[in-house]
Parts: C-alpha cells; structure tokens; sequence
C-alpha cells in the first residue's frame, strides 16, 4: 500500500519529467552544432579546466546554481505556452535551453567523472539516465516521431 501511495505522488515529477525529457529530445538535434561550436571557445576551455580543478563538491555547488535557476525557467516557459502567451514563452524556453546548455552542460562535463564519485549523484544520474532513455524509446516508436524523422532526413537531403 505505501509503494502504491509513494508512486502516485511520485507520478506528477514523472510526468513533468517525461515531458521535458521529450522536450530535450526534439530539441537536441537543433542545439548539438552549437554546443560543439561553444565548446571549441578558448574561455569554455578555460572555464571548463577550471571547474575540473575544484573539490567534487564545489563542482556539484557550480552545477546546482545555474540548474536551480535554467530548469524552472523551462517550467515557466511551457506554463506561459500553455497559457497562450506563445511568443514570450518560447523565447524564454529557447533562453533557458541555451543557459543549460552553455553552462549546465559544460559544467556538468568537465566534472563529471568527480560527481559520479557521489554516491546519491551517481545514483541520481543513473535514474534519470534511465527514465530518459525509457522515454526516448517510447517516443521514437511513435508515429509523431517517425514523421519527425522523415521531415529530417528530406530537410538533409
């Protein structure tokens, strides 16, 4: 009975999950190219030997805060979205992609294998590890997905 009541309260942070993992998904094939092309920046290079100098605690300190700050502000975004206020929140929905990946991401790379000797982190990662490519793979047997799909590769062509 107690997991039955923890699932469901657990359900709407899945759900919210799920969708911004789905979210991450459609939008990863069109941020790829910029994140390599900032990651080729001397100052990323700079910033990201930096982050993998500290303590592993500082690290985990350096990727909270721009996490804490990038992540609502997804959540927000699709809140005005949904709300009709469709050009505001996609703005700041592209805004808050860009934040994350600039500086989630390059933070998160350079210290990495210092995190993952967090126990409860290592755990965590491989939580949402898991749920994402759960997700992924759902979402790619859909027909939305596979129409997705080959609209890209006529684009390529």
């Amino acid at each position: 009975m107690a997991k039955r009541i923890a699932r469901l309260l657990l359900l709407p942070l899945e759900a919210l999950l799920t969708l911004l993992i789905v979210l991450d998904e459609l939008a990863r094939p069109l941020y790829r190219p910029l994140l390599r092309w900032v990651a080729t920046w001397r100052l990323m290079h700079r910033l990201e030997a930096w982050v993998a100098a500290r303590h592993r605690f500082t690290i985990l300190v350096l990727l909270a805060i721009p996490f804490a700050i990038v992540e609502p502000l997804k959540v927000l975004a699709l809140l005005w979205i949904g709300r009709g206020a469709v050009v505001p929140g996609g703005i700041l929905l592209a805004f808050a992609y860009l934040a994350g990946f600039v500086l989630v991401e390059r933070v998160y790379s350079a210290g990495r294998d210092k995190l993952l000797t967090i126990g409860w982190f290592a755990w965590l990662m491989g939580v949402v590890t898991g749920v994402r490519e759960a997700v992924s793979a759902w979402a790619r047997q859909t027909a939305v997905w596979r129409l997705a799909a080959r609209i890209r590769a006529r684009l390529k062509r």
